[in-house]
């Protein structure tokens, strides 16, 4: 069993924490990075997580089905409302970003003209489309660390680890493949549907089950925790069902990581 080690820069100073999307599961996960913050901070962590939410959508009447948002917050931007709630509560200076990841923009651990800056980008976005522009990014010239990405469908979901191959994370046999590398296909624009949103409260919940985003975000915040706890981790995702009760691990395995994407590569589609 392999282990992979943290990036050791992370450990000595502010952790930038950049999620892409609010919704059902990045709502979720924004809502559990304070507790994370705590955690570091308690344990004498430099500086903590200061934490970037990038979302352009609006609160719509369904988003407050599932969502944790009032009905007297419809109309307002996602980011903006839940950056605000935490700074308040916490007494943090996160940020809120009230518009969509721009194609052509690169994320890198400083700041470059007007790109965004962050260490690790966690991604929580429902299309095919936005996830390839998290993958564009993260890569090329990109200096980030970790790019964590979360997908669901209705009743299922995975969240995977990787370091994107970029100017940070050179070519190795156990750097962590990320979710685009593992899975082609969930940065496929041509396979997203429609995209239309859920029209009435009830087909919201048809489509996703209530807590399968919960229960996601906590799995990934969990391997978070693991790693910047004890410095490393020998699992760098997983996936879970909630029709079965059933969770299962990523390993970090090279030869399990070629089978993967030969088998996605069959036809296997995941979002």
């Amino acid at each position: 069993m392999e282990t992979h080690r943290m990036h050791p820069e992370l450990l000595e100073r502010q952790v930038r924490v950049l999620v892409v999307g609010c919704g059902g599961t990045g709502s979720a996960v924004v809502a559990g990075l304070p507790y994370l913050h705590q955690s570091l901070v308690a344990r004498g962590h430099p500086g903590g997580l200061h934490v970037t939410v990038v979302d352009g959508d609006a609160i719509s009447p369904t988003n407050c089905v599932r969502q944790p948002f009032a009905r007297s917050e419809i109309g307002l931007n996602k980011a903006i409302v839940l950056v605000n709630r935490l700074n308040l509560f916490w007494g943090l200076k996160w940020e809120a970003v009230p518009a969509h990841l721009r194609p052509g923009i690169s994320i890198s651990r400083s700041y470059s003209s007007n790109d965004l800056r962050a260490h690790i980008v966690m991604g929580c976005v429902d299309t095919r489309a936005a996830r390839a522009a998290i993958r564009d990014a993260v890569g090329k010239w990109s200096t980030v660390s970790y790019w964590l990405d979360l997908g669901n469908n209705a009743d299922s979901g995975q969240f995977i680890l990787g370091e994107p191959l970029n100017e940070r994370n050179r070519r190795a046999k156990l750097r962590l493949r990320s979710a685009a590398e593992l899975f082609p296909e969930i940065v496929d624009s041509d396979l997203d549907n429609d995209g239309e949103p859920s029209c009435s409260e009830v087909e919201s919940l048809d489509r996703q089950e209530p807590f399968v985003n919960s229960t996601l975000a906590q799995h990934a915040l969990a391997l978070l925790a693991r790693l910047f706890r004890y410095g490393g981790v020998t699992y760098h995702g997983g996936f879970i069902s909630l029709s079965t009760g059933v969770s299962s691990r990523l390993p970090i395995d090279a030869s399990l990581w070629r089978r993967l994407r030969k088998h996605s590569k069959r036809g296997q589609s995941r979002t």
